[in-house]
């Protein structure tokens, strides 16, 4: 990529000062390995000689990763006051990491100056310049974080500059105004850049933190006044409530703003970028994030799903396909006609041609949610709902005939449980009994003992995740309790439901349609 427009990632360093996110080495180099496949310019991988685990992680990528996008970025302070740079251990270790670019951490604020470092103005310029003159003269690239800048620019203009100015005339490629508290606007952003801009003919970059939830609006605005370096993190990880979110970023400025930042074809790969980092960082990837979740496409309103119908473009911003993401629509007791037959489309079910089918359906399904049933997040539900209405009915693999879950308290504070099932399938009586570590648990083995026999692709299935509310009523723990049940068979998840006033009777609604959906998506035959 051109080296006039640089977009810089600092999951590894900002990023993992998260609360929650712990990484080790290997975490850091996985995600290091996700940014250089999505195609950043610079990935900042943390500060060696503070820690040693970010010690290890530069010898470690030095000889892992074959960076083909990225450059590493090792980020470290300017030498301390009154000491040498050529006798800083910390910038030693800067140099020692390996890393063809050094991003240094500077005082702009004249505040911070005198109360934090304890120094004076002038030592602090110089520190600034000492340490960026050196590290050039080392073969360094070097980029300097103007810390606090924007707090210190409303303190003392003239001294931030300074600093700018300092930093750029030593040899720093890019000065990065921080607004390191996250209390900017945009408009503010605007105007501050583009009079530093002006003053010191410096190349500057941006790096925004997001407590007033504007991160991202102030990382584009820094661009529209001249910033040409953008710091970011996946996801929007960071500090208190998070840095300036990679994926949004990004996709504005090449979708928006038609500005070439990623290589050719990787926009594609943002969701799934975002999701996989997500996943290493061992963090649920927001639903409603743009661009990226998985709601960022999902229509509801019945009025919204007509106009899609007609035309997407009516109502989503973007083509989802352009950031790897899927339009969805959601059923529920506000879908009309249009949401059922487009739902019906994505799920290969043509009810284009049948009114009185589709009326049906959408009925049935506000009925259903009356009683407290959710389609929008039980997809497979749904689609077994749809295909029952389309065939004349319920898709049938097995017919329960009982079940039976038993939860024995011990003397000793131990629990035991143990499930009971009988059913029938392809014309045999089963009976199959299980124990499992709760009620429901015990029910799926139960299930699993008796039916994998006859169905063997129910061995590639099992239950990743549970979910119970109880639904809005005035009885207590007699109300109307709905349960979601997520099943995967390595390949994808899909999401069931079951509503009843007993827990475990919803249970086994939401499990009987997991498996009869597993089943069908495994393309076994219904029986007769």
């Amino acid at each position: 990529m051109s080296d006039d427009f640089h977009v810089f990632d600092t999951t590894l360093r900002d990023g993992a000062q998260r609360e929650g996110i712990n990484l080790t080495v290997s975490d850091k180099l996985t995600i290091a390995r996700h940014l250089d496949e999505f195609g950043v310019g610079f990935i900042e991988g943390g500060w060696p000689g503070a820690n040693p685990r970010d010690t290890e992680f530069f010898q470690r990528a030095r000889e892992e990763i074959d960076f083909r996008h990225a450059q590493l970025v090792a980020f470290g302070a300017t030498r301390k006051a009154g000491v040498r740079v050529e006798d800083d251990p910390q910038v030693a270790a800067l140099l020692d990491s390996g890393a063809p670019v050094i991003t240094l951490v500077a005082k702009s604020h004249v505040g911070h100056v005198e109360l934090a470092l304890r120094t004076t103005p002038e030592e602090n310029l110089a520190m600034v310049r000492d340490t960026v003159a050196y590290l050039r003269a080392q073969g360094r690239r070097v980029f300097l974080d103007c810390e606090h800048f924007f707090d210190g620019y409303v303190l003392d203009a003239v001294y931030a500059k300074q600093v700018v100015r300092t930093a750029s005339e030593a040899g720093a490629d890019v000065v990065v105004l921080c607004d390191t508290n996250g209390g900017m606007l945009p408009a503010q952003v605007t105007a501050v850049v583009r009079t530093v801009l002006a003053d010191t003919g410096a190349r500057l970059g941006i790096h925004a933190q997001d407590d007033t939830g504007c991160a991202v609006a102030n990382t584009l605005a820094a661009v529209d006044a001249g910033a040409t370096h953008v710091q970011c993190t996946a996801n929007g990880y960071g500090e208190r409530v998070g840095n300036s979110n990679l994926f949004p970023v990004v996709a504005a400025l090449e979708l928006k703003y038609g500005r070439r930042v990623l290589p050719e074809g990787k926009l594609a790969e943002t969701t799934r970028i975002s999701h996989a980092i997500a996943e290493v960082v061992n963090l649920t990837p927001s639903t409603h994030q743009p661009y990226v979740g998985v709601s960022a496409f999902a229509h509801k309103a019945g009025l919204h799903a007509s106009a899609i119908k007609v035309d997407p473009d009516l109502y989503q911003h973007i083509d989802p396909a352009l950031v790897g993401n899927t339009m969805r629509m959601l059923v529920s007791d506000m879908a009309g006609r249009a949401s059922i037959e487009l739902k019906g489309k994505e799920l290969g079910i043509d009810l284009s041609d049948d009114r009185a089918l589709v009326g049906r359906v959408v009925e049935r399904v506000k009925e259903r949610e009356l009683a407290g049933y959710t389609y929008e997040a039980a997809d497979a539900s749904f689609e077994l709902l749809l295909r029952a209405e389309v065939e004349g009915r319920p898709r049938s693999y097995f017919q329960v005939e009982s079940w039976r879950a038993i939860v024995e308290d011990r003397p000793d504070g131990t629990h035991a449980n143990e499930a009971t099932v009988k059913l029938w399938a392809k014309g045999e009586r089963i009976v199959a009994t299980a124990e499992g570590n709760g009620p429901v648990n015990a029910l799926d083995r139960a299930l699993r003992v008796g039916l994998e026999r006859i169905y063997p692709q129910l061995a590639h299935m099992e239950l990743v995740d549970y979910k119970v509310r109880i639904l809005e009523g005035a009885l207590g723990t007699g109300s109307i309790t709905r349960v979601l049940v997520s099943t995967s068979d390595g390949r994808g998840e899909w999401s069931t439901v079951g509503v009843a006033e007993n827990v475990i009777a919803a249970s086994w609604q939401a499990l009987d349609d997991a498996y009869a959906y597993g089943l069908l998506r495994a393309g076994v035959e219904p029986q007769d």
